[in-house]
């Protein structure tokens, strides 16, 4: 992999990133696709529509459906789905958190009861970089020990222990590998856990800029702490990350995270948000949010943002969009994750136009007074 930075606004900056399968610059949003698929969506819709330029995959779900060894046949994640830029899959750390009563953290790694069968399976931070050799994802998470938040201090210095502990075993079995050869393509990022705590979240940072990844994530934010926590936490982290590598929020979240953590110095941002919200009638506008379902929107021939260019604003009114949704029509689903898409894609390119032109201050003041207007 291949990064460089661009340009510098204070913290914000444009980076370039290159990987065997493409080319993108940050700040990015990646949508994601938790089954190799994007929620209504296909990965044409993706690359000829929204140009998404890497997708988010989730290891967990597909090991255990269809299995990995399945997706290897069709060549990895790129032959299976048909889309040819890039893909991060992430670890399963969280899936054992956000399904934790089926899960048991232990030394060696995370013991978990399947959610589709109940079959027993035990993820190490070996096998869960196999499983993503096998899918042949450009970017791979390495296994953590996720906590919710608010957290006993106890348990968040085991967390950044074991987090730690994984990381190494990790990136030692991932560089031994590649010594011999193989797996030369695959780039593999730690994740700096700590909770809220400013001396865990800087002594996981340290230990682990200490290490050759290829990145470094900020983990475990966006669990149940507020807001203004995660933006302390995020800034406070920042500092003991060293700048030459992508710098990757995970889970992260509304368009005010966004803007607010590019700020901080974040590079990448994943989040289920656009496409849930629109399933559930949530649409983004540079106004804020509106919700489809309202009888008010039963007449209304306007877009959803009549400043919003996405193929949905174009072509669909909100009165059909409002029809769609109480008809349960399964194409509001599609409009609907295409425009919310098209959203979040179309802010980070924005402020990596603002950072360009060393205007971010004046962006993010604009960003907010649209807000205030609704």
């Amino acid at each position: 992999m291949e990064f460089k930075i661009k340009h510098k606004d204070s913290r914000a900056r444009v980076c370039e990133i290159k990987t065997s399968h493409s080319s993108f610059t940050t700040p990015i949003f990646m949508p994601v696709g938790t089954a190799a698929c994007v929620k209504s969506l296909d990965f044409l819709d993706l690359s000829l529509i929204l140009d998404a330029k890497i997708i988010l995959a989730n290891t967990y779900h597909l090991y255990l459906r269809p299995g990995a060894d399945i997706v290897a046949k069709f060549k990895g994640l790129h032959g299976f789905t048909g889309f040819s830029r890039s893909f991060l899959t992430d670890s399963g750390g969280f899936q054992a958190f956000s399904l934790s009563k089926n899960s048991k953290h232990k030394e060696e790694g995370i013991e978990f009861k399947s959610h589709i069968d109940g079959s027993r399976h035990f993820f190490t931070p070996k096998s869960v970089l196999d499983t993503q050799y096998l899918l042949n994802s450009d970017i791979m998470m390495v296994l953590d020990d996720l906590v919710a938040l608010p957290s006993d201090e106890k348990r968040v210095i085991l967390s950044v222990q074991r987090t730690i502990k994984w990381a190494k075993e990790s990136i030692n079995y991932h560089k031994e590998r590649q010594s011999k050869g193989l797996n030369l393509d695959n780039n593999i990022f730690a994740i700096i856990q700590g909770g809220t705590s400013y001396e865990q979240r800087k002594l996981c940072a340290l230990e682990l800029c200490e290490l050759s990844f290829d990145g470094l994530a900020i983990g475990g934010l966006s669990v149940g702490e507020e807001n203004a926590l995660m933006y302390d936490t995020v800034e406070a982290v920042s500092e003991f990350i060293d700048e030459n590598r992508p710098r990757y929020l995970m889970g992260v979240g509304t368009p005010e995270d966004l803007v607010e953590c590019v700020e901080r110095g974040v590079d990448m941002f994943d989040c289920v948000m656009p496409t849930r919200n629109a399933r559930n009638g949530t649409l983004f506008t540079n106004f804020g949010k509106i919700n489809i379902k309202k009888a008010e929107f039963l007449r209304d021939e306007r877009a959803i943002d009549e400043d919003c260019k996405c193929y949905t604003c174009k072509n669909f009114s909100r009165g059909y969009l409002h029809h769609l949704f109480r008809a349960k029509e399964l194409t509001f689903f599609r409009l609907a994750s295409l425009h919310n898409l098209h959203y979040y894609l179309s802010l980070v390119k924005a402020m990596q136009e603002a950072i360009l032109k060393d205007s971010f201050s004046e962006f993010k003041k604009e960003f907010y007074a649209k807000r205030s207007l609704s």
